[in-house]
């Protein structure tokens, strides 16, 4: 009951601040104008992910204090979101160079994979040299997670339903496992994001913004190692929740890389941007990926955690559907 009331309280709190964001956009001017790369045809108030950010800041901040999250938890999220979502805040009222933005990412990404190791030093194994290798691709992980969720917030309510739906399972799961700090912060992401939703459902009043969606991704980084770093819940099961987002935009990446595109220019190929416009509206893309969450991915989920040495081959079974999907649409479809 206590969870149920914590999730209402931080939703609505996320409806009224995102609201307030959105008069504050209008009146300040802070629209997203459309142009030839973008998805939409309104110019539209954006930066409303801020009140996501704010309120689940809050609630692990507060968490922290009244000793319900281990203090390396809230340091590693804290520290290393707060720069991520000013950097992305930046970003979104001046435009900063892709190489700032990324410096910022890698360093957040680096105090992130510290805290954790702090928590448990033995978090990639024993020895010294595999170890270290391992933290050292975990830093580049986290920096693309933070990246590929900005990119995949490219319709209305895609990025906040993936927050909503891969966060909620999340918490069922660690709770299921007896790991209720971290199902904790999952509640808060999950219900902020709710709360963020009914603005920016389709036809979305207000855009999300690179400071909410690069700390989403930051978010579920810090999550996925805290998990591992505690024995919570296995990597599997959140490579497999997270799938739909990870591999569209893998894919895209490999695709533009392969055909000499600049990565960091604004573009329109990912899938999901194909079948929105192939559709003639967000609405059912949107739908459709809360469903394969709920639907595909959250069981496979499950039985990862149940059985986590068949994790490899579960997530193996999660994705290639969704590869070949997103492999047949790109071929299918035009990118513009």
């Amino acid at each position: 009951m206590m969870m149920i009331a914590l999730a209402a309280v931080v939703a609505l709190a996320s409806l009224l601040l995102t609201r307030a964001l959105r008069r504050y956009a209008l009146a300040r001017g802070m629209l997203d104008v459309p142009n030839r790369r973008s998805s939409h045809t309104t110019a539209t108030p954006r930066g409303g992910g801020l009140a996501i950010v704010a309120v689940a800041c809050v609630v692990i901040a507060g968490s922290g204090m009244a000793g319900l999250l281990p203090y390396l938890v809230v340091l590693g999220l804290l520290g290393g979101g707060i720069p991520i979502a000013l950097i992305g805040y930046l970003d979104d009222r001046l435009g900063l160079a892709a190489t700032q933005r990324l410096l910022v990412h890698l360093l957040a990404s680096a105090w992130l994979v510290a805290c954790a190791l702090w928590l448990n030093p033995l978090l990639f194994g024993a020895g010294w040299l595999v170890p270290w290798l391992l933290a050292g691709l975990a830093v580049p992980a986290v920096a693309w997670l933070v990246n590929l969720y900005n990119f995949m917030d490219g319709i209305d309510g895609l990025a906040g339903l993936e927050a909503l739906s891969v966060a909620a399972a999340a918490a069922a799961l660690l709770a299921w496992q007896g790991a209720e700090d971290l199902a904790l912060i999952c509640i808060a992401i999950s219900a902020a994001s709710a709360g963020f939703l009914r603005w920016n459902w389709p036809p979305a009043q207000i855009f999300m913004g690179d400071a909410g969606s690069g700390w989403l991704g930051f978010a579920f980084g810090g999550l996925v190692l805290f998990s591992l770093a505690t024995g919570a819940m296995p990597v599997w099961s959140w490579f497999i929740l997270l799938g739909v987002f990870v591999v569209d935009a893998t894919t895209t990446l490999i695709r533009r890389l392969a055909s000499g595109e600049r990565v960091v220019e604004a573009h329109r190929s990912h899938a999901y941007q194909r079948l929105a416009r192939r559709f003639g509206s967000h609405r059912p893309v949107t739908l459709v990926v809360g469903a394969i969450n709920v639907f595909w991915l959250l069981p496979l989920a499950a039985l990862a955690v149940r059985d986590p040495a068949s994790g490899p081959l579960l997530l193996l079974l999660a994705w290639t559907p969704i590869l070949l999907a997103c492999i047949a649409i790109m071929r299918s479809l035009p990118a513009d």
